[in-house]
């Protein structure tokens, strides 16, 4: 899933991201309301989750606003206000859940997988298509030419990323954000290596590679060699 964190409480925020980035989710964060409803707007996701009390914009005004105009992303809100009145009052605001706090984790996932279990919801982006290439999201396969490919989670995250980019290029900064949740460049080749052993998994025994090198720049997902 591509999913919203809106968290203002650095500790809290950080338990959130780490927890669904190891789960194999990609995962965006905002430390306010203004920031965090800019990117619900801007983006696609497959799930908000929120505090009710953020700066700028509370959550409640926020997922007013969302649903005004026009957005059905499935929200679960998390507040320390746990009342009856207080949960009708967010899922009258337009929320689909809500769960007091404190929280664990696993229930966080589990009624997020709930949420987009319900009838007519699909993850965003389910499939993905280049060329000859196919992506299942849900399952973490790759398919080529009828060959099925299974992916680790880091693969599977960086070439996401590239085909969700196809025809542009991905820096390593990029895809170190997507997979490791880093903004530098480490010292070692760690993407140099990954992307070395998804070449073997999706170009290598077909007659025209999908993955290229953009000296200088990255990488690059495209049906013919980048110019």
């Amino acid at each position: 899933m591509r999913i919203l964190v809106i968290e203002d409480e650095p500790q809290a925020a950080g338990y959130l991201v780490r927890g669904l980035r190891e789960s194999g989710h990609i995962v965006d964060a905002a430390g306010d309301g203004v920031h965090g409803l800019d990117l619900a707007l801007e983006n696609l996701y497959d799930a908000l989750v929120l505090d009710r009390r953020l700066p700028g914009l509370d959550g409640l005004e926020l997922v007013r606003r969302l649903r005004a105009a026009g957005s059905d992303t499935p929200v679960l809100m998390l507040s320390a206000l746990a009342s009856t009145h207080h949960r009708v009052e967010g899922l009258q605001a337009g929320c689909d859940d809500y769960l007091a706090k404190p929280y664990a984790f696993v229930e966080v996932h589990a009624r997020l997988a709930a949420l987009l279990r319900r009838p007519g919801r699909q993850l965003l982006g389910a499939r993905l298509q280049v060329g000859d290439l196919l992506l299942d999201c849900e399952g973490r396969v790759a398919q080529r030419q009828g060959r099925s490919m299974v992916l680790q989670q880091r693969e599977f995250l960086i070439l996401e990323k590239l085909m969700r980019h196809a025809g542009q290029v991905v820096t390593r900064g990029m895809l170190l954000e997507s997979a490791w949740d880093y903004d530098f460049d480490p010292r070692d080749n760690v993407i140099d290596k990954h992307i070395h052993r998804l070449r073997q998994k999706v170009d290598q025994g077909f007659e025209h590679p999908l993955i290229h090198t953009v000296p200088g720049a990255g990488y690059m997902l495209s049906e013919t060699p980048p110019e």
